[in-house]
């Protein structure tokens, strides 16, 4: 089993082979701790995936926070999860995390080597040809796998959307994670430690500096004025890029390289931690077709609710709308973030509190 990328996901799907108890290889040009910039919340299912699996975060290196706030002008609205909390914890802290728990498990990682194409279905890397009975694409949004097996499917959005990350030495002021909106720009503040807090804010359109990004939103910039940095800006994006299948053959896209739409609704690991167990059991089954069909159960409501809140992005009075009716409507925010994160059916919504919230949209 040859596993392109070490990020994350691609260690995820290498813990999720070896609990099954197949070899595994992972490959990376990079060096642990690999960083990149994120939101750094990972959602309550995706936190439970980290426990069932052995990946222990130290209290000082992470923080558990315990449900979302939109706020838009004036107007804040907050939900808190049906189950369990979320972890917000530095993408380094969870990759070593993740590092510690695939080398128990005896995962053979090689860092510092470099995927330069693919010929038969083998692959040609720096060090050398390699063969393997599967071979799994997990080298993210600008996949070099996706590319050469002919599964580029190209960009999925029209609009481009960027994003750009700081962290700051100041102790959390809530223990939810706060999603700022203003007109084709969002902030999202997630506290990633007991003494950090990470900002990660998300255009559409031209991509723009930390500094000016923050100061499109003043009571946010307020609280932080005078924490010191504590990283350096780091960018993403664009986002939103699509992939012709998920397999061929024996070969298999997971995570970002699968395809991706955009980090508006902050799902990206606890998706790529699903994909990661469905792709392990469809090799240790010796079918990747149940991959595929678990792939599209696994990104049908989530892609579907990105769509919508991009939708919501794009245009203002709608978003202003939605946020109104949430804060109006907390039990409603409620439902709808318990189906966001697995703990409920999306039937639990309800006729009356789909009615409801459409009704919010048109009157607010």
């Amino acid at each position: 089993m040859l596993i392109v990328g070490g990020g994350p996901v691609g260690l995820a799907t290498a813990i999720a082979l070896r609990q099954r108890a197949l070899s595994v290889r992972v490959i990376d040009l990079r060096k642990p701790p690999i960083d990149k910039a994120c939101g750094e919340g990972i959602m309550p299912d995706g936190a439970r995936w980290m426990g069932d699996n052995g990946v222990e975060l130290e209290p000082a290196e992470s923080f558990r926070f315990r449900g979302i706030r939109y706020v838009d002008g004036a107007a804040v609205a907050e939900a808190r999860f049906a189950g369990g909390h979320g972890l917000g914890v530095r993408r380094t802290a969870l990759h070593r995390a993740l590092v510690r728990r695939a080398e128990q498990l005896g995962v053979r990682l090689d860092w510092g080597v470099r995927a330069v194409g693919l010929r038969a279905g083998e692959l040609e890397t720096s060090s050398g040809t390699c063969r393997a009975d599967w071979l799994v694409g997990a080298d993210g949004l600008g996949s070099r796998v996706r590319r050469w097996s002919g599964l580029e499917g190209g960009r999925a959005a029209r609009r481009r959307r960027t994003g750009i990350r700081r962290h700051f030495r100041v102790a959390p002021w809530t223990d939810l994670v706060e999603v700022h909106w203003t007109d084709d720009c969002e902030a999202y503040v997630t506290p990633v430690s007991p003494t950090e807090t990470g900002v990660a804010i998300l255009w559409s359109g031209r991509a723009h500096g930390f500094a000016e990004g923050l100061e499109r939103f003043p009571a946010l910039a307020g609280r932080l004025e005078g924490a010191p940095a504590a990283s350096v800006d780091r960018g993403a994006g664009p986002f939103g890029r699509r992939a012709r299948a998920v397999r061929k053959g024996r070969l298999a896209l997971v995570g970002d390289a699968a395809g991706y739409l955009d980090a508006i609704t902050g799902e990206g690991l606890a998706l790529g931690f699903h994909q990661a167990d469905a792709l392990a059991e469809a090799i240790y089954a010796g079918d990747l077709t149940r991959y595929e069909r678990a792939f599209r159960k696994l990104i049908a409501l989530p892609f579907t609710l990105i769509r919508l809140l991009l939708f919501a992005e794009r245009h203002p009075s709608i978003r202003r709308r939605m946020v109104r009716t949430l804060a109006r409507e907390p039990e409603i925010f409620a439902r709808l973030l318990a189906i966001h994160t697995r703990d409920r059916p999306p039937a639990s919504l309800g006729l009356g509190g789909a009615v409801r919230f459409v009704r919010g949209l048109v009157r607010a």
